[in-house]
């Protein structure tokens, strides 16, 4: 083993309480243990990056996944918001720079390492875009984009067909979304049992909340498509609720009953809600608190998993610092318990995905954090602030008991909103695919390549050679 390594090990084990070490995150020597007792790093490639593409896009958020091509390769969609730093609750063009933003499609190759990289909508089609979902409107075969942009509409994108990476992809702005606020995620699922997907979108009010629009409530809102997508007076508008700032809509069968329903986070009153649904083929839901004993959840990225094998889903989200699952009671609408799951602290929780990490057959976290500093540079901060980490949670089999937190890497930039789990290199372990903001110019999209090994190496390999400072944790 390298001596280097040898020495990181020796002092680890030699601090008082290895939580805060001083040693360099992704540099430190990884504890991580498949079921087999390989030990797990992760080695970071990277999909799309704005260096390496020569267009200058940055802010990445969403990520969703298909085949959009039909060549039997997934594809990945991605959205960045382009911006160094909020730029206004509402674009004005006599007063503020035209909006940026960037779509992009990462078409996929049988080399995992090899991607085609193309945009297909950017600036006031797309400006600021906040998250896409991936849905075959039109019906022809070929998986469309439908993308929320913070400033402020939601678009539909077309796709072309087998020409998908050289032809236009046809568009329509809804125009019941223009200036009517910020919308901040976007979902689909067919409610009505007709065949055709319904759009769901949160609009949080303001790109950037201040204090009036917590007090203000604003619309989670359900689009409904009958004939062509992109004829505008194809579309109808249904409003669900209001909320302060709501951030998410998303549809899940969270009451086993074989429909889709949809569960609602609210950032201004940090609560959960449940709109069941009928089942009788209408799109009239009836709404349901959520009460959740122990925790608040404002509910931005949720995961669902039955965690404790009572056969119903519970849901897995950020509570304050810490990231919690909440058990879904006998009862739907008596009290959820919260149980936590870890935390980052003083790093924020903010994206994570759920998948079977370690082999042994239950479900672990991945998760992400959002850094505070600047987004153009490093800045004056230090390990105590919070700062963009990545790293795991190792479910005990028992979820209800402590779970173990693996480090994987900790840079003073990093937004990391969204991850997908995928054997991306088929080698029979789970890898992950995410993006990463505030952290221009190394924003875009990458994939985290689970290593196993017979004995413990470095936690990280990085990408880049130049990056932002790797640090440790916090004291």
């Amino acid at each position: 083993m390298n001596k280097k390594y040898c020495l990181l090990a020796l002092l680890s084990l030699l601090s008082p309480n290895p939580a805060v070490s001083q040693s360099l995150v992704g540099d430190a020597l990884t504890r991580a243990q498949a079921r087999d007792g390989a030990f797990i790093s992760w080695k970071e490639h990277l999909i799309d990056d704005p260096t390496l593409a020569g267009v200058p896009f940055s802010g990445s958020d969403g990520l969703v996944m298909a085949d959009l091509d039909r060549d039997g390769f997934e594809d990945i969609v991605s959205v960045h918001e382009s911006d160094a730093e909020y730029d206004s609750a509402e674009y004005n063009p006599g007063f503020i720079p035209p909006p940026a933003g960037h779509v992009r499609i990462a078409f996929g190759t049988a080399d995992p390492d090899n991607w085609v990289n193309i945009t297909i909508a950017e600036a006031t089609d797309a400006p600021a875009p906040e998250d896409a979902v991936i849905t075959d409107l039109n019906r022809d075969g070929y998986p469309d984009v439908v993308v929320a942009a913070e400033l402020s509409h939601l678009i539909y994108l077309q796709n072309p067909g087998a020409n998908a990476r050289e032809e236009p992809w046809p568009r329509l702005i809804l125009p019941m979304t223009q200036g009517r606020g910020s919308y901040i995620r976007v979902f689909a699922g067919d409610f009505n049992g007709d065949g055709i997907d319904e759009i769901t979108a949160p609009n949080k009010g303001a790109q950037s909340p201040g204090p009036p629009d917590y007090a203000r409530s604003t619309a989670v809102e359900l689009y409904q498509l009958r004939g062509d997508p992109l004829s505008p007076e194809a579309w109808q508008r249904i409003e669900l609720g209001h909320y302060s700032i709501p951030q998410n809509a998303e549809p899940v069968d969270l009451d086993s009953d074989g429909d889709l329903d949809i569960v609602v986070g609210t950032r201004g009153e940090e609560r959960l809600v449940f709109f069941e649904n009928p089942g009788n083929g209408s799109l009239g839901f009836i709404e349901h608190a959520i009460g959740i004993n122990g925790a608040r959840l404002a509910g931005f990225n949720l995961e669902y998993v039955d965690l404790n094998g009572d056969g119903r889903l519970d849901i897995i989200g950020a509570a304050g610092p810490n990231l919690a699952w909440i058990e879904q009671p006998a009862r739907i609408d008596d009290a959820w318990n919260a149980n936590i799951i870890g935390s980052f602290r003083p790093d924020s929780m903010t994206g994570f995905e759920i998948a079977d990490i370690d082999g042994d057959g239950d479900i672990d976290v991945l998760a992400g954090s959002y850094s505070r500093g600047p987004r153009t540079g490093d800045g004056e901060v230090d390990y105590n602030d919070a700062l963009g980490r990545l790293g795991w949670f190792e479910n005990p089999g028992q979820a209800s008991a402590n779970w173990v937190r693996h480090d994987i890497s900790r840079r003073k930039r990093g937004m990391f909103d969204k991850f997908i789990a995928r054997d991306v290199d088929g080698d029979g372990d789970m890898d992950f695919i995410g993006t990463r903001g505030n952290s221009a110019p190394f924003d875009g999209v990458f994939w985290l390549e689970q290593v196993r090994t017979p004995n413990p190496v470095p936690a990280f390999q990085r990408a880049r050679l130049q990056e932002s400072d790797e640090m440790p944790l916090p004291q």
